[in-house]
Formats: C-alpha cells, structure tokens, sequence
C-alpha cells in the first residue's frame, strides 16, 4: 500500500522523532532484550514512559512485544522487519554523535 505524504521526513520524525524512540530502536538492534533489561539501558526514562513509548513503537508495526506464559511475567521486544530497516539511520546518528563529542 503506498501512501500519500506531503514530507518524508515529517512522516519519518512522526515515527522515531521523540527522545525516547531512537534510543529504544537502537539498543535492540542487536536482538531480542527482556522489557526489564531494555528500560535500565535508556537513562533517565520512567517506567511510565517506558511503556508509552513501547505501545506506539509496537502500534506503529516498529517492534514486535512477546509475553510468556510464566511467573514472574517475562516481557521481550525484538524489531520487527521495519524496524531493522531503520539501522543505518541510527547507527549513523551514533556515529555522528561519537564524532561530534570527540571534537
């Protein structure tokens, strides 16, 4: 289904552009990660937000949430094909960043 849109990358922005978006699609670039590991990767952010974050992540077909059946709850997210088609863009932002501190 191809869609109509004004600006690309006001689309792109309306998808990852939040503080929170970015850091949680870069970290499971390298696979699967249990919600509680995930959250204690991003500084700073609340649990609340945390979870905000992963629902539109996950409504906007970017990550994949699986629950398993057991006790205690176990929670994993893992990208979905779209997401890992956003790799280069965050690994480029990465390194921009590393660059950009070392100067």
């Amino acid at each position: 289904m191809n869609k109509k849109i004004d600006c690309p990358l006001n689309y792109t922005m309306n998808l990852i552009g939040t503080k929170w978006k970015p850091l949680i699609l870069f970290h499971l670039l390298d696979g699967a990660m249990r919600s509680g590991i995930l959250q204690k990767k991003i500084h700073g952010i609340s649990n609340k937000m945390f979870t905000q974050t992963v629902r539109e992540l996950e409504k906007d077909g970017l990550i994949f949430r699986k629950v398993y059946p057991v006790v205690p709850p176990k929670v994993e997210y893992n990208l979905s094909a779209r997401g890992k088609s956003l790799e280069h863009i965050l690994r480029s932002l990465d390194n921009w960043g590393y660059e950009d501190v070392q100067h």
